[in-house]
């Protein structure tokens, strides 16, 4: 359910079909997930989620794996 919300999210921050919101999704692969895409896709988490992502998190988020592995240390299940 919670893999499903952030996919949701992905899909409509970044403006792209859920079909391309895979694992294998990372920050620069394709042109909407840019600096700007990034912040927006970051806030978009925080206020879905009701976390706070602390800067090292927000730096690191490299793709969406990546973004459900930061997810689950603020007790996020997926």
């Amino acid at each position: 359910m919670n893999e499903e919300k952030l996919r949701s999210i992905f899909s409509e921050v970044l403006g792209i079909d859920k079909t391309q919101v895979t694992d294998e999704l990372t920050y620069n692969t394709i042109s909407e997930w840019d600096s700007v895409g990034h912040m927006a896709l970051i806030a978009e988490i925080d206020d879905q989620f009701n976390t706070m992502l602390d800067t090292d998190d927000v730096l690191e988020m490299s793709s969406f794996a990546k973004a459900k592995e930061i997810l689950a240390k603020y007790d996020i299940q997926f």
